[in-house]
């Protein structure tokens, strides 16, 4: 028990004071933690603490970030990105394994050696890419989302690079390296290890289509059974009971757990828990994740790396200048330019932390050589140092270069508490500001447009910039002690984001949300908003208006027959609404398909009828 507390001391001690350090200095909190780890190293070897058993566990914090994109990725948004999964991602991985393989043969070893080599080092590393491109708010950019694709597949790749290593195997140049090398490794129960290989590849299938139907049609009723208890701690509990599950089931198959988790969160998409589910795991996945990166700094076997500091060095740089080309023909091919495509590059050189497992287990089948893995491992490990230095390089050079509109400048401290606060200053809440300012009211204006905000900013009107989907930001607006919060950012995942926490968390709030479109209408007035303005109704109204004019009638006649039809229109609507399914697209829900066909049918002849009297009336 004594030792335990002093690790968890050591490694608590260590995050909090490099990590601030780190991030002062601009460095960022992932090169904050690879140095906390390597600072560490030495007490934890005297210790005796196993880092590898330690690294296992941490990478569970990989699985739950991979949860957690999954909830923000819904199936259609997959869908939509296909064209960059299949052309990016899948070029990158074997492009980059065909340019490695080359170079490892061109250095003497085995073509299976080579290959397993560049399969090996063609990944990158999912927890540091994800993590900085957060921290730095360019997950939405243009190059942060082509980047996350690339990850996408890589994570998937791991799958087929897993069934094709063991194909490599020499036991005749590499025996006897099985049984210690498996220690090292992602230890556990297998249950197809011994299966044939058609059933093995059944079993995993099986388990993917088993996650998917868990998440379909078992985790929802489970949270709102728990829902129904009001007690945080359990729903907490739960959400981590799904995330862990899954993961074992994945581990019993031989799967990634990473993508399983993945797999769920997408899902759980379109779930009502979705972000109660993000708010629970968020905790522990960064804690997880700065164990994480501890683990690999404490890792690094510096006796072994000043032996051979040289090799370690030329290859560390060959795999990065290599996967750069590799990144910089890929993301040109594809469109990718200027700054969106300079971060693409220098996101992805580096090996990831997958390698670590896919090494051990090369090992274990005789695949590498343990020397040729101790070296691997050694350059995996420096190319993740190197990760942060490349995005303080695109930071401090590239950003700046091109004027990126502020993607990493900091939210805005906000000063003050009004009963009125208003997310976006767009087209509309530039408007709305306006109207309520010239009545007397106070309001708070939360913008992300920095080029906007300054713009503003010159007339006299103060906006504060940040993200207003952020709880923690709404928070410090006064969201407790607000009255009205108007949501009129441009974004629907971000106004779904935004509605969906404050009617949920703040009911005393009244919440005007615009909408993007009728089916937006539904899905707002579903996730309990009841105030909700499509953004182009009142002009489309008018216009309409504008049309029977030029067609004949007189102004009066064409805004009776104007609010005729906005009668019917609004009465409609709610009793659409209450019809609408979150879990399935509007115009796949037969209820609700039937229900306006059935309300058509009652209002187009007494619309009809309405029109003819009010004609009748102006002749």
């Amino acid at each position: 028990m004594t030792g335990f507390l002093i690790l968890a001391f050591l490694i608590l001690v260590a995050g909090v004071v490099a990590v601030p350090l780190a991030s002062r200095f601009g460095l960022g909190s992932v090169l904050g933690y690879l140095l906390a780890g390597m600072a560490i190293s030495p007490v934890l070897a005297g210790l005796n603490v196993d880092v590898d058993a330690l690294q296992v566990f941490a990478e569970f914090g990989v699985v739950m970030m991979l949860f957690i994109i999954g909830l923000e990725m819904e199936p259609k948004r997959l869908w939509a990105m296909r064209g960059k999964l299949l052309g990016l991602g899948g070029g990158q991985v074997l492009l980059t394994t065909l340019a490695i393989t080359g170079i490892a043969l061109l250095d003497s070893n085995p073509w299976h050696t080579a290959l397993a080599i560049g399969m090996v080092l063609a990944l990158s590393s999912t927890a540091i890419i994800v993590q900085t491109l957060t921290e730095k708010n360019l997950m939405k950019s243009e190059g942060g989302e082509a980047s996350f694709s690339v990850l996408l597949v890589q994570d998937v790749a791991v799958i087929p690079i897993l069934a094709l290593l063991p194909l490599l195997a020499m036991p005749e140049l590499y025996a006897g390296a099985g049984g210690e090398a498996a220690s090292h490794g992602h230890g556990g129960i297998d249950l197809t290890a011994n299966m044939p290989v058609w059933l093995a590849a059944l079993s995993r299938v099986a388990a993917v289509a088993g996650v998917i139907a868990i998440g379909i049609y078992a985790i929802r009723p489970l949270f709102r059974y728990i829902a129904a208890a009001n007690l945080r701690e359990l729903f907490t509990a739960a959400a981590l009971g799904v995330v862990i599950g899954i993961a074992l089931l994945m581990s019993l198959v031989g799967l990634s757990p990473a993508l399983g988790a993945f797999v769920a969160g997408v899902v759980l998409a379109t779930s009502e828990y979705r972000h109660e589910l993000e708010s629970d795991i968020n905790p522990f996945k960064g804690l997880l994740l700065g164990l994480f990166f501890i683990t690999v700094g404490a890792g690094v076997d510096f006796v072994l790396a000043s032996e051979m500091w040289q090799d370690v060095v030329f290859w560390a740089a060959v795999t990065i200048a290599a996967k750069f080309l590799v990144l910089l023909v890929v993301g040109w091919l594809y469109g990718l330019r200027k700054q969106a495509l300079w971060l693409f590059c220098l996101s992805l050189p580096q090996a990831g932390e997958f390698a670590f497992v896919l090494i051990a287990f090369a090992v274990a089948n005789s695949v590498l050589p343990e020397a040729l893995a101790d070296l691997l491992l050694l350059i995996v490990a420096l190319t993740m140092l190197v990760t942060p230095l490349l995005f303080i390089l695109y930071d401090k050079v590239i950003a700046h270069a091109y004027c990126t509109d502020g993607e990493a400048r900091e939210a805005d401290a906000i000063e003050e508490e009004n009963e009125i606060i208003i997310a976006g200053r767009g087209r509309m809440g530039g408007i709305i500001d306006r109207m309520l300012q010239s009545a007397g009211y106070s309001t708070t204006v939360i913008d992300y447009d920095s080029k906007q905000l300054e713009i503003v900013r010159k007339f006299g009107y103060r906006t504060y910039f940040g993200d207003a989907t952020r709880p923690d930001l709404l928070h410090s607006a006064g969201i407790e002690k607000a009255k009205l919060l108007v949501v009129a950012l441009d974004e629907r995942e971000q106004i779904d984001r935004i509605v969906q926490h404050v009617v949920k968390n703040y009911p005393q709030v009244h919440v005007t949300a615009r909408a993007i479109d009728r089916n937006h209408v539904y899905e707002l007035w579903a996730y309990g908003c009841r105030d909700v303005i499509r953004e182009t109704y009142d002009s489309s109204l008018r216009m309409g208006r504008s049309a029977y004019e030029a067609l004949g009638m007189d102004r009066q006649q064409a805004t009776a027959a104007m609010d005729a039809w906005e009668e019917m229109d609004r009465k409609s609507m709610p009793e659409v609404a209450s019809l609408y399914r979150l879990d399935i697209p509007y115009h796949e829900n037969e209820p609700l398909m039937r229900r306006v066909k059935e309300l058509r049918a009652e209002w187009d002849p007494v619309l009809r009828e309405q029109m003819d009297e009010i004609l009748k009336r102006g002749s």
